[in-house]
């Protein structure tokens, strides 16, 4: 078996040990005789996978007991609209615009309400955080909504906004668990998994209770968008997403087993330092985001010349370095490091990227 580095920004690249157990386990689950692709998910074995899951994320993120653990379907996307209607009860907020995905965001919760864009880094291509430290927010706003990593921009929220007191809605797709944060900073949590947790399919949203209104503040909130409904039934009022929630289950025991997120920031760092170090000092490859605003997870990087660009993506997907291509808004390349990337892989995409530079130069 030949396994490729795998640089994709979602679905992106998971645990080995996981994958593994998950092909151990395909056929027969613990002895029950079948899949848990297979299993009804009102079974008591399912109701097993589910409740350790958010134990076992509640023990990695120390999740206070009053916020709700919601595994919703939809992906990240769908709360573009289920934050609105569950959170605007004056029927305003505010938005700080730093890449597609909170522009995307943004534009949605304008279908139901009056979206105020507070920020925005939309002048130099996304390739900054904005300062938050002083804007000017409305007073009636319900709450203040961010996207922390920006898997296509490739920069990170490293000091939250002031919100003035505002709630904080943040949609961390793309750094979830890839290092610790403060749960209790937040009202509302959210993230697509598929880019840092398990398979596409599932979202995982973290909701202080109070936060979670009876009924939706929008008229004619679709009942699959109502978060009360969610968490009442235990993000069972529907089938759940079963085997993605089962994979996400492995993977935060594969991530208390390597120490918990203390130890993947520490990881995390020390990949990222290999890949932007190299980056500061060649002559070929540039980053093209602010040093100071550089994601973890996400690496953009370019040569300046589209051509070379081009041969760069093909001569590593020949050398087993897959997905390296930038998304089409900024070009160029981008190397997504998540937690299940091994540092052997950065390492070896930068002897390639050393490698290419003299021989192209």
């Amino acid at each position: 078996m030949s396994r490729v580095y795998n640089f994709s920004a979602g679905p992106a690249v998971l645990p080995e040990e996981v994958l593994k157990e998950a092909a151990e386990e395909m056929l027969d689950y613990r002895g029950c005789g079948m899949s848990v692709m297979e299993m009804s998910h009102r079974s008591k074995m399912f109701q097993q996978i589910i409740d350790e899951a958010e134990q076992d994320l509640r023990d990695l993120m120390n999740i206070p007991d009053n916020y709700k653990v919601l595994f919703l379907q939809g992906g990240a996307s769908q709360q573009f609209a289920a934050v609105p209607m569950n959170l605007m009860k004056n029927g305003k907020a505010a938005y700080i615009i730093t890449g597609q995905w909170a522009k995307k965001a943004y534009q949605e919760a304008q279908k139901y309400g009056e979206a105020v864009a507070v920020a925005s880094s939309a002048d130099k291509t996304f390739s900054y955080i904005p300062d938050c430290s002083d804007l000017d927010i409305p007073e009636d706003a319900d709450y203040v909504y961010i996207c922390q990593n920006n898997t296509i921009y490739g920069t990170v929220y490293h000091a939250l906004p002031n919100t003035k007191g505002h709630e904080l809605v943040a949609d961390v797709s793309s750094c979830f668990l890839s290092e610790p944060i403060d749960v209790s900073k937040y009202g509302v949590i959210y993230g697509g998994v598929q880019k840092n947790i398990g398979p596409a399919g599932v979202v995982i949203a973290i909701i202080r209770e109070d936060l979670i209104p009876e009924t939706p503040y929008v008229e004619n909130t679709p009942t699959m968008l109502q978060w009360k409904i969610a968490a009442d039934n235990g993000s069972m009022y529907n089938t759940p997403p079963c085997y993605g929630i089962y994979i996400c289950g492995k993977v935060f025991k594969w991530l208390k087993k390597m120490g918990g997120l203390e130890a993947m920031k520490a990881l995390n760092e020390k990949k990222a330092a290999i890949l932007y170090d190299f980056l500061d000092q060649s002559k070929m490859f540039k980053g093209t985001v602010r040093k100071e605003d550089r994601s973890l997870m996400n690496v953009p990087f370019v040569t300046g010349n589209e051509e070379l660009d081009k041969k760069f993506v093909a001569e590593a997907k020949a050398a087993g370095f897959e997905n390296l291509k930038g998304h089409r808004t900024v070009g160029g390349m981008r190397a997504s490091i998540y937690n299940a990337m091994p540092i052997e892989g950065v390492e070896k995409l930068v002897a390639f990227m050393q490698k290419f530079e003299e021989e192209n130069s």
